[in-house]
C-alpha cells in the first residue's frame, strides 16, 4: 500500500514507517522537527543523539535497499501538505503529527497556544488535504485514552449506546479531558466525526495509552535506526521515565498517592495496532474507534515492577511519593474495554520483567548521558 506517515521522524512515527517499508509497503513520511526543536529549546533533549532524518533513510537504504520517501514541512501549511498528497496519492495516511505531550501543553501560554494551533490545523489540514486530492484515503489518527478521563462507569470503545425516556441511540463516549493536550485530541475526534458525517471520509480513530519501550524488529538492525528515548516529565512517557531514574540513583516519582489507572502498551504493539487498522480499513462514512492498550497498571504498581528489576540488577531503587503537580483523580475506577485490536489479530507484548531487562540494558548502555536536570520539572496544572 502507499501510506503517508506524518510526523514520521517521531517517537512512533519512525519505527513505524521502517516497518511498513520492511513489510514491502510504499512509504512517505513528511515531518517538521517540531519535537526535536522543543527538546533542544527546553533543555530536555534525549537520553542519544538521533541522526536527522534525510541521514535515517539513507542509513535504512543502505542497511536494507528499500526506499523511504522524506519531505521536511509543516502540516500546519495547507500548500505544502496538499501538494504532498497530490504527489504520493497515499491510500492511508497515519496521523502522528501533533504536539504529544500534556505536561509541555500546560507550560505556559505559548505552550498551549503551540499545542492548541499545531494540533487542530494539523487535522483540518489532513481531513481537507483527504478530500480534495484523495477522498477515499483512510485517514488514521492516534488519538489518546486520556480523552475519556477517568470515569466511574466502563469505558466503552469509543461510542456509547444510551436509553433515555424511552429511546434510544448511539453516542460518542462522554469525554473529559485532564490536560489541554487532551482537550485537543477530544477536538480532533470531533472535527473528524464532522467530516464523516458530510463527507463520508473514512477513519479510524485509535484511543492509544502511554507507550514504553525502544525495541522493534527494525532498530535493532543498527543503534543508528534508534528512536527517540526522551526521560524527562515533559516528553518521557512514565515507564521510560521511571527506568532512567532507577539507573541514575533518582528516586521514582510517583504522583499524590500513586492509585492513578491508565492503559499501557509496548511500542511494538502500537505498530502492530496501526497496521492491522490499515489492512482493515474502515468503511467510507465510518468514524470506527479501537482502544489502543494491551494492559493496566496503576502508576505504584509500574514503580514496583520497575524497582523489582533494577535491584535485581544491582541499583538502589528507591520510590518517592510528590505532590501531584496535575489536577486528577489519584485514587479511582477504571475498567476500559480493548477488544477491537484483538478481534483483528493483535498478540500482545506485555510488560514482563524480561522486557524491563532489556530495557534497563539499553539505558544502562548510556548512563553517562543522564543528566538529573532533566528528569523532573514540577510543571503544575495550578501555579
Amino acid at each position: 500500500m502507499r501510506v503517508l506517515i506524518l510526523g514520521g521522524d517521531g517517537y512512533l512515527g519512525w519505527p513505524t514507517a521502517m516497518s511498513f517499508s520492511n513489510k514491502g509497503h510504499e512509504v512517505f513520511i513528511v515531518d517538521n522537527y517540531l519535537r526535536r526543536n522543543l527538546c533542544r529549546d527546553l533543555d530536555v533533549e534525549p537520553l542519544f543523539s538521533i541522526p536527522n532524518l534525510l541521514s535515517r533513510v539513507r542509513i535504512w537504504k543502505e542497511l536494507t535497499g528499500k526506499e523511504i520517501n522524506v519531505r521536511l514541512g509543516d502540516c500546519c501549511d495547507y500548500n505544502f501538505l496538499t501538494k504532498v498528497f497530490n504527489e504520493f496519492k497515499p491510500q492511508t495516511v497515519i496521523h502522528y503529527a501533533e504536539q504529544p505531550s500534556a505536561p509541555y501543553s500546560m507550560l505556559d501560554h505559548n505552550a498551549a497556544h503551540l499545542t492548541l494551533l499545531n494540533n487542530l490545523i494539523s487535522t483540518l489540514n489532513i481531513i481537507w488535504a483527504v478530500k480534495e486530492n484523495v477522498p477515499d484515503c483512510h485517514i488514521i489518527k492516534l488519538g489518546t485514552m486520556g480523552e475519556y478521563g477517568t470515569p466511574n462507569i466502563d469505558i466503552e470503545e469509543g461510542w456509547l449506546e444510551i436509553e433515555h425516556k424511552g429511546r434510544k441511540d448511539k453516542f460518542l463516549f462522554p469525554r473529559q479531558a485532564s490536560s489541554l493536550y487532551h482537550t485537543t485530541k477530544i477536538q480532533d475526534t470531533d472535527l473528524l466525526w464532522f467530516y464523516v458525517r458530510i463527507w463520508g471520509l473514512r477513519v479510524t480513530d485509535l484511543m492509544q495509552g502511554p507507550v514504553y519501550g525502544l525495541s522493534t524488529d527494525e532498530t535493532e538492525l543498527d543503534e543508528r535506526l534508534s528512536t527517540f528515548f526522551n526521560y524527562d516529565e515533559l516528553f518521557g512517557t512514565v515507564v521510560n521515565r521511571f527506568i532512567v531514574q532507577a539507573v541514575a540513583g533518582y528516586p521514582l516519582t510517583v504522583y499524590g498517592k500513586g492509585g492513578q489507572t491508565r492503559g499501557y502498551l509496548n511500542i511494538r504493539d502500537t505498530i502492530a495496532c496501526v497496521e492491522l487498522s490499515m489492512l482493515n480499513p474502515a468503511d467510507s462514512g465510518e468514524l470506527r474507534i479501537f482502544n489502543q492498550i494491551t494492559e493496566t497498571f496503576t502508576v505504584n504498581e509500574l514503580a514496583g515492577k520497575v524497582a523489582k528489576v533494577g535491584n535485581e540488577r544491582g541499583h538502589k531503587v528507591a520510590i518517592k511519593s510528590v505532590e501531584n503537580p496535575r489536577v486528577e483523580q489519584e485514587e479511582h475506577y477504571y475498567n476500559p474495554v480493548f477488544s477491537g485490536l484483538k478481534e483483528l489479530g493483535l498478540e500482545p507484548h506485555f510488560l514482563t520483567d524480561d522486557v524491563l531487562h532489556s530495557m534497563f540494558q539499553i539505558v544502562e548502555n548510556h548512563k553517562e548521558n543522564i543528566a538529573r536536570h532533566k528528569i523532573f520539572r514540577g510543571v503544575k496544572w495550578k501555579s
